[in-house]
C-alpha cells in the first residue's frame, strides 16, 4: 500500500514537472515570437528609411544638376555681356571724336549691359541670380550627400535584422539559447544602425561608409 502511494506521488510529481516544463517552453516560445515581431517592425522601418534615402538622393541630385545647368547658362550670358560692354568701352575711348548721339547711345548700351550683369550676379527677388543659384546648388548637394550617407546604415541594418530573425526562428525550433543570444546581439546592432540611419548620430567606421 505504501509502495503504491509512493508510486502515485512520484507520478504526480512527474506530471507536475512536465506541466511546469511545458509552461516554460510555451512562455519561451511566446517571448521569442514577440521578439521576432519587434525585429520585423524594426526591419520594416529600416527598409522604408532605405527606400526614402535612395529617393531623396536621386531627387536632390537631379535638382542640383538642373540648378548647375541654369547657373552655367547664366554665367555664360554674364560673360558675354561683359565682353560686349568692354568692346563698347574700348570703342568710346579709342574714338574721342565720336558724335554725341552715337556716344550717348553706346553709353546707354554699356549701362544696360552692366545693369543686366548686376541682375545676373544677384537677383534676390526671384532667387535666380548666380549668387542665389550657387547657394541653392550647394544646399541641394549637401542634402544629396546626407541622403547618401544614410544608405550604408540601412543596408547593414537590414542585413543584421534579417539574420537576427532567422537565428531567432532556428532557436525557437531547436530550443537552443546560443543562437538566441547571437540573435539578440545582431538585432540590437541592427536596431542601432536603423536609428543611426534616421538620425546620423552614430558614426560608421570608415571601412563601412
Amino acid at each position: 500500500m505504501a509502495l503504491q502511494e509512493l508510486s502515485g506521488d512520484a507520478a504526480a510529481e512527474s506530471v507536475k514537472r512536465e506541466g511546469t516544463s511545458d509552461h516554460a517552453v510555451k512562455t519561451r516560445e511566446r517571448l521569442i515570437g514577440v521578439y521576432v515581431g519587434i525585429l520585423a517592425v524594426v526591419l520594416a522601418l529600416c527598409s522604408l528609411g532605405d527606400s526614402n534615402s535612395q529617393q531623396d538622393a536621386t531627387q536632390h541630385n537631379i535638382a542640383a544638376a538642373n540648378v548647375w545647368s541654369f547657373f552655367q547658362a547664366k554665367n555664360a550670358r554674364r560673360q558675354s555681356l561683359r565682353l560686349h560692354a568692354d568692346e563698347f568701352d574700348v570703342m568710346l575711348k579709342s574714338t574721342p571724336g565720336m558724335p554725341d548721339d552715337a556716344k550717348k547711345m553706346i553709353e546707354a548700351k554699356i549701362a544696360d549691359y552692366k545693369n543686366q550683369d548686376k541682375l545676373l550676379t544677384s537677383d534676390p527677388d526671384r532667387g535666380e541670380g548666380l549668387d542665389e543659384l550657387f547657394a541653392k546648388g550647394k544646399t541641394l548637394e549637401a542634402s544629396r550627400d546626407e541622403a547618401l550617407k544614410r544608405g550604408p546604415y540601412f543596408d547593414y541594418g537590414q542585413a543584421l535584422l534579417q539574420i537576427a530573425i532567422v537565428l531567432a526562428s532556428v532557436a525557437l525550433i531547436s530550443g537552443g539559447n546560443l543562437l538566441l543570444f547571437v540573435s539578440f546581439v545582431l538585432g540590437g546592432v541592427g536596431a542601432v544602425l536603423t536609428i543611426g540611419g534616421f538620425t546620423l548620430l552614430v558614426p560608421l567606421p570608415g571601412f563601412l561608409s
